[in-house]
């Protein structure tokens, strides 16, 4: 059985001189990251979830040492997110903020940039709050203006502290037609043009139970 997916796109038109000159008025925003089920999946030597497809070769694979012993990491990338990286990267800064070890973190960060600069600042682990076995994400690590700070994150208690800055999407296993990614763009094209995204994002609130 072939199965086949709609093609997404999402084309980049040229501003016009009312939106450009908009932007100008407004502080450039910065775009907080997550990895793990945001834009990638990976599984290490020895545990295959049931969530990957059995023989789905992975993007890349990781080689780090832990603890003194190597493991080896799987990584397969959300659909599209080299293309939305690519777009994304034009109208924010990005940041990633991970709740992974800064050694695994860093890796999966460099292989996302794939040395094209757009993925310079990073936040690991050890800049996570630990409340109730859970790493909270304080965003004014990242920048002390929350008003210019958007977090895409599938862990709605990760940013539980900024519910206001955040954009919620389902975590993500293996779904090869997936293309909540590509789904966020006309919304974070939007967002860039406003004096405070929390004017906007507060409004809502109820998806963040969703996944």
């Amino acid at each position: 059985t072939v199965i086949q997916y709609q093609t997404v796109r999402y084309d980049i038109l040229p501003l016009s001189r009312v939106s450009r000159e908009r932007l100008n008025q407004v502080k450039r925003k910065i775009l907080v990251l997550d990895l793990d089920e945001t834009l990638i999946h990976s599984h290490h030597d020895g545990v295959l979830r049931p969530t990957v497809r059995p023989g789905t070769p992975p993007d890349f694979i990781l080689k780090v040492v832990i603890d003194k012993h190597p493991v080896r990491f799987f990584v397969h990338k959300r659909p599209h997110v080299d293309f939305f990286l690519e777009v994304v990267s034009q109208w924010y800064e990005l940041v990633v903020f991970t709740a992974s070890m800064e050694i695994y973190g860093s890796a999966v960060a460099d292989k996302l940039d794939n040395n094209r600069s757009i993925l310079r600042r990073r936040y690991y682990r050890q800049h996570c709050t630990l409340e109730l076995g859970s790493y909270i994400k304080d965003l004014s690590v990242v920048h002390n203006d929350l008003s210019s700070i958007v977090i895409l994150d599938n862990s709605p208690g990760a940013y539980r502290s900024h519910p206001d800055n955040a954009i919620p999407i389902k975590s993500w296993f293996s779904d090869p037609g997936d293309t909540a990614l590509l789904n966020l763009l006309p919304m974070l094209d939007a967002l860039r043009f406003t004096a405070d995204v929390r004017s906007v994002l507060s409004r809502n609130l109820h998806q963040h139970r969703l996944w």
